[in-house]
């Protein structure tokens, strides 16, 4: 069970500066107006939306929350030992500045390009194609993670082939690409659901653990010094990542510039407390031991309710993968036919753009990219850690551009525009930490400047 997990825990140890708040910044890509014309988006104070503020608070929770409560609580207990506790207070307290500014941005001007439509209004259309391309294609490459992680969970708890994992990553897929193939009335519904039952069973498993926690488990406190506890936050920063992806679907939200803050608030408390209570958990339950096995979780359950621990945690796995991709899924739906809309991707691609509207021509160019992503993964032995180097860096890139695009959109000196301010500064470290991992950013934001330079040639002609 742990040899199946090993090579996201590779990946995982190996990518522990691309988790955070932020993206990276390219200055040069304002090559059209720093004010673009583009279409309106939704009515930030409308009322028409059909996702309210329980449904909202479900796709935060499960944006945010996601995979990392499989692997993250052992593997920052094995960095830091309890002062893993720590780092989860500290990033907790950190990733505020960034959810409170995408929380700004999206409850001002939701529209379907989400990050790609703010950098748009701040920095012309071709940085908005950049950030559009970052998302739709380099963060996309994380969706197959999401599946092969619960079907790893899945297969290693119930045992199987390793084909196995492959069909059940397939299987994962299925409910989500349905679900949102109706629309976000219904996908929002299902997400409410999986929400309620993963947050549920985390309530179920404290429960259960509250009682085998002992004090002794916490001593020596900081066993491997704070740098231990600066490698525990990398991690878990990775884990709070996620504060970008509703913003393509905040034109479905109802009266957004109240739905999002709050949704956020929400999310942000639910998530803090969910990693908190498992972090206190892991390390007072399972003691030294906590690092072990990337499972922790497994045997964490093991400990406190002996006899339900596979089926709790293949549970968990599955609805956690579900939740994930019935989150992100949509963004990148709304997102391909907001470039689609926009002329950066083929305009037939463009359909269900529009608030309300179901982008299903662009949910089906997404779930074949997803597998054409699942096939090289399956080609390349399940080996994750390329695609979870994609997906980060790509994410960071995403984040530095959103952020710059915060502080030139938001109201000078408001609070909004401080916690840009404040996300950018550290968004920027991550950007120098990213290093050589910047190179598949970098290829497709030299596609949005070829595009561009095509389009400028075909206008003149």
């Amino acid at each position: 069970m742990c040899s199946s997990l090993a090579p996201f825990r590779r990946a995982v140890a190996g990518t522990r500066w691309s988790v955070s708040y932020g993206h990276a910044i390219m200055n040069t890509m304002a090559s059209t107006s720093p004010i673009a014309i583009v279409p309106p988006v939704a009515d930030p104070h409308g009322d028409d939306g059909r996702i309210g503020l329980v449904q909202a608070s479900a796709l935060y929770v499960a944006a945010v929350l996601g995979t990392g409560i499989l692997t993250l609580p052992a593997l920052a207990a094995e960095a830091a030992g309890p002062a893993s506790v720590v780092a989860v207070a500290a990033v907790l307290l950190l990733s505020i500045p960034l959810a409170g500014t995408f929380a700004a941005l999206a409850s001002r001007y939701p529209d379907a390009g989400g990050v790609a439509t703010f950098v748009r209004l701040a920095l012309g259309d071709t940085a908005a194609r950049m950030s559009g391309y970052w998302f739709f294609f380099g963060v996309g490459a994380g969706a197959p993670v999401v599946g092969l992680l619960g079907a790893e969970y899945l297969v290693s708890v119930l045992g199987g082939e390793r084909w196995h994992v492959v069909l059940a990553t397939v299987l994962i897929f299925v409910p989500p690409l349905i679900a949102n193939a109706f629309g976000v009335r219904v996908s929002g519904s299902v997400q409410l659901v999986l929400t309620g039952i993963l947050v549920f069973v985390v309530i179920g498993v404290m429960s259960f653990a509250a009682g085998e926690v002992r004090e002794r488990n916490f001593e020596p406190f900081l066993p491997h010094g704070w740098g231990g506890v600066g490698a525990a936050i990398s991690l878990f920063v990775w884990a709070f990542a996620g504060w970008e992806a509703v913003t393509h679907i905040a034109g479905e939200f109802r009266r957004p510039r109240r739905t999002i803050p709050w949704a956020t608030a929400i999310a942000i408390i639910v998530v803090g407390a969910s990693y908190l209570a498992l972090q206190i958990a892991t390390v007072g339950v399972l003691g030294e031991s906590a690092g072990d096995s990337p499972v922790a979780l497994l045997d964490l359950v093991g400990a406190s309710a002996p006899g339900y621990a596979s089926t709790v945690v293949a549970g968990i796995a599955v609805v956690v993968s579900v939740g994930v991709l019935n989150a992100y899924l949509p963004a990148f739906a709304k997102l391909g036919a907001s470039l689609g809309r926009d002329g950066h991707l083929p305009r037939w691609i463009g359909r269900g753009a529009e608030a309300g509207a179901v982008p299903r021509r662009a949910l089906l160019v997404v779930a074949v990219i997803d597998a054409c992503y699942l096939s090289l993964c399956v080609a390349g032995g399940l080996d994750l850690t390329p695609f979870i180097l994609v997906h980060t860096s790509s994410m960071v890139a995403v984040y530095a551009l959103g952020m710059l695009a915060a502080v030139r959109l938001l109201e000078r000196w408001s609070v909004g525009w401080w916690l840009a301010v404040v996300s950018l500064v550290l968004v920027a470290g991550l950007v120098v930490l990213a290093g050589a991992n910047m190179i598949v950013p970098a290829l497709l934001a030299l596609a949005a400047v070829v595009v561009t330079l095509v389009r400028r040639r075909r206008h003149a002609r």
